[in-house]
């Protein structure tokens, strides 16, 4: 049986627009069952947005991001959103971010972010996490 890690917006955007970490994500993943919220769709199309807004990323390079991301093998897990607001009350974090965590905790699956701060709250409400190797 494959193990399971959630992943979350951080880790799709590096790996669909080819940002260093891509290697050492593609390589922490290989084999495992790959989950995530249904949120995760329109957060990446959020990101995309914030990229166009600070002009990292044109129209066409975006597209062909979407287009990668499609081609990832995700199981997308239905919100719970009273646990995501326990969450996000709890930890005073968006329940943007509580999605994901609620994502890990109910998978009985580590989160894999590239966000620190994400990491970390995770922790505190007993979320198994994955970190890249420096």
């Amino acid at each position: 049986m494959a193990p399971r890690i959630v992943v979350d917006t951080s880790v799709i955007i590096a790996t669909v627009t080819h940002e260093s970490q891509r290697p050492a994500l593609i390589q922490l993943t290989e084999g495992a069952e790959l989950y995530a919220p249904t949120s995760l769709e329109a957060e990446v199309g959020n990101a995309f947005s914030a990229m166009f807004r600070r002009q990292r990323i044109t129209l066409r390079a975006a597209r062909m991001a979407v287009s990668a991301f499609h081609k990832i093998a995700l199981r997308l897990t239905p919100l719970d959103l009273e646990h995501a607001l326990d969450l996000s009350k709890q930890l005073g974090i968006y329940a943007y971010d509580a999605y994901f965590i609620s994502c890990a905790l109910q998978a009985s699956a580590p989160l894999l972010t590239l966000d620190g701060r994400q990491r970390a709250a995770a922790k505190k409400v007993g979320a198994r996490t994955l970190e890249l190797n420096p």
